[in-house]
């Protein structure tokens, strides 16, 4: 069983930056990929960034390329969600998530096993 939890979320000025965080914890994998994902009211969950954990490689979403960076720390396996220039259009809450099954980067949801909570971000115009 792993446990994802999620931090960093909050209220910010279009403009303005976030970091987000998500600690694992619990079982762990030879290879495997991490990845960002978001939901606004009414809307389906999409896909925002992912990291391949043993390869390095990232991946982003067109919408948020060039202004959100996905990164990692192997010693305390934890994922982070850079996010600067933040539009008012990136609010939603998001969730990290853990594909267990690939190194390879998958975007769509229905491959991530695990899922943290989720949290808030709010950018105001």
């Amino acid at each position: 069983q792993v446990q994802l939890v999620e931090s960093g979320g909050g209220l910010v000025q279009a403009g303005g930056s976030l970091r987000l965080s998500c600690a694992s914890s619990g079982r762990t994998f030879s290879s495997y990929t991490m990845g960002w994902f978001r939901q606004a009211p009414g809307k389906e969950r999409e896909f925002v960034a992912a990291i391949s954990w043993s390869m390095g490689r990232t991946s982003y979403a067109d919408s948020v390329k060039g202004r959100f960076t996905i990164s990692r720390d192997n010693l305390k396996n934890t994922v982070y969600l850079q996010m600067n220039s933040l539009k008012p259009e990136d609010t939603a809450v998001y969730y990290c998530a853990l594909d267990s099954s690939s190194p390879l980067i998958r975007r769509g949801p229905e491959y991530f096993g695990s899922w943290g909570q989720g949290t808030q971000v709010t950018v105001s115009s």
